[in-house]
């Protein structure tokens, strides 16, 4: 599934994806309808998009968001221009004028050529396109986590696995990804940079780097703190800037592949062998795995992984069943969120 197919998912709305489909394409088949309709008006309609957007933390607090006014699309329909952090391209939304369903982005169902349509057809294949609940069998699991840093629900699975991962050790083959665009602005490409660097050149360091910076998102604090190498990390981000051309094509206001958001292209080659769609993503032994993001649900989803018989001793210790809070910070979800299933993508 290309870019194009993305469907801007949030807390409340996952459940309603596919009336949200069905929805879309009745609105593109009935554009020229009357226009008008009773109900709210198109400042109410600005004013509850807004409302929610930011109740159901669909966006950080600190990222600049701007709304354009309303206007009518056809009878049951205002559209509006949504634009998600500095210098980047504004995508539609819509919102019905009842005022009770919010439609954060249309699926474009046009043919787009595009690098993901010409791959060579020997490459890997992608993954199934629905997440399954359990992954292969392996000795040692491969388990890799395709997150944005600044994404409320990337930062919502890390603060699950992480306890798992270092429980299991050495007995997994953990790694954390990134997406291959990024939303959230110029404070999440570096830091990615900066991870990425970190885990690769100071691995020892790096959950504990994590840890700490999952509290508030505060890079430099969390640097030295864990007593990075700030010269090496340096060098690092240097040299991984210069290979994906990362920055560059950020200045240049550039967008990923069918995206309107900036692309991030150091793990590109694993997003489009898996068809990642967004963050999170989890895949183990190369399948992309449905679970909940508490470290009980996660835990239980790597170690069925292993190889019958060959689970370690750690698989039987007791992991929290708590879903963690999306977003920086420590405490966990209300039981009854919808946080559990949300994405950013």
């Amino acid at each position: 599934m290309t870019k194009e197919m993305k469907l801007a998912k949030n807390k409340n709305l996952i459940i309603l994806a596919v009336v949200v489909v069905l929805l879309v394409v009745g609105i593109v088949m009935t554009k020229n309808a009357k226009p008008s309709v009773k109900g709210i008006t198109p400042a109410e309609a600005k004013t509850k998009v807004e409302a929610f957007i930011k109740d159901n933390q669909m966006v950080p607090a600190d990222t600049k968001m701007t709304l354009g006014d309303p206007v009518d699309y056809n009878e049951g329909l205002y559209e509006m221009e949504v634009t998600i952090g500095e210098g980047q391209a504004p995508f539609k939304s819509y919102i019905t004028k009842d005022g009770k369903l919010f439609i954060p982005q249309a699926m474009d169902m046009s043919p787009v050529t595009s690098p993901a349509n010409t791959t060579d057809a020997s490459a890997t294949p992608p993954a199934d396109a629905a997440p399954v609940t359990q992954a292969p069998k392996t000795d040692k699991p491969v388990v890799e986590v395709f997150v944005m840093s600044h994404c409320p629900f990337g930062t919502q699975i890390e603060k699950g696995i992480v306890p798992v991962a270092e429980a299991l050790g050495k007995n997994i083959d953990f790694k954390i990804k990134f997406v291959d665009y990024a939303m959230h602005g110029e404070k999440e490409v570096k830091e990615q940079i900066n991870q990425y660097c970190i885990d690769k050149e100071q691995s020892g360091s790096y959950l504990s780097y994590l840890k700490c910076f999952l509290k508030d998102g505060n890079t430099d604090r969390c640097l030295t703190e864990t007593k990075i190498d700030t010269k090496k990390l340096t060098a690092c981000f240097a040299a991984t800037d210069k290979q994906f051309k990362i920055m560059e094509t950020f200045a240049k206001g550039e967008a990923a592949w069918g995206s309107q958001f900036p692309p991030f292209a150091i793990y590109k080659a694993e997003n489009d062998k898996y068809g990642v769609q967004g963050s999170p993503t989890l895949v183990i032994n190369g399948k992309e795995i449905s679970s909940g993001r508490d470290s009980a649900s996660l835990a239980k989803a790597i170690c069925g992984a292993f190889t019958d018989g060959k689970a370690p001793k750690e698989c039987s210790n007791t992991f929290s069943s708590a879903s963690p809070s999306s977003g920086f910070g420590e405490g966990t979800a209300p039981a009854a969120s919808g946080g559990a299933a949300a994405t950013c993508n």
